[in-house]
């Protein structure tokens, strides 16, 4: 008798790729050295709005044009190889969502700047170590393990955060 195993995919299964945590260390650098600049929320903003449009642009040249040359596919036309990239460079774009919703609460002065700039920082941390969670989880880790990569991820934001103070 075949048993059928469905894997229990946690709430962000389909955005746990390299380019979701890429994205969201790229917004939390660009936090930091904006802030280093004393740029204000606004500043900060559309500075990472343009940053993550113009990386998540080159990786998903770059993703096409790899897909396209070296892997080979069932369609090995250079359309399928596109939006392969496009759909695995969603993260990307999506991990950049909710720190720039708080820093344009901050341009918009619903908070104050500082404030949604230490929001939009603690944010990527919590979107890392979910990132971290649900990769172990995707996996069948058990919940030590589960939690020990939410951790180590979030800690790539902690250290963002560390760094933002050095440089203040």
């Amino acid at each position: 008798m075949v048993q059928s195993h469905t894997v229990s995919r946690p709430f962000l299964g389909g955005f746990v790729t390299e380019a979701s945590v890429y994205g969201t260390i790229l917004v939390s650098g660009m936090i930091v050295v904006a802030g280093g600049y004393g740029a204000t929320s606004w500043q900060t903003f559309l500075g990472v709005i343009g940053t993550v449009i113009v990386f998540w642009a080159a990786h998903v040249y770059a993703g096409a044009l790899v897909e396209y040359g070296v892997n080979k596919t069932e369609d090995p036309s250079m359309g399928t190889a596109v939006r392969l990239s496009l759909r695995h460079s969603l993260g990307f774009l999506t991990s950049a969502v909710p720190p720039s919703i708080v820093l344009l609460l901050g341009a918009l002065r619903a908070v104050p700047d500082d404030v949604a700039v230490w929001i939009a920082l603690w944010l990527g941390v919590v979107i890392l170590g979910a990132l971290g969670y649900s990769a172990f989880a995707l996996r069948g880790s058990p919940w030590p393990i589960r939690i020990l990569g939410c951790v180590g991820t979030a800690g790539l934001g902690v250290a963002m955060i560390l760094l933002k103070v050095v440089v203040h």
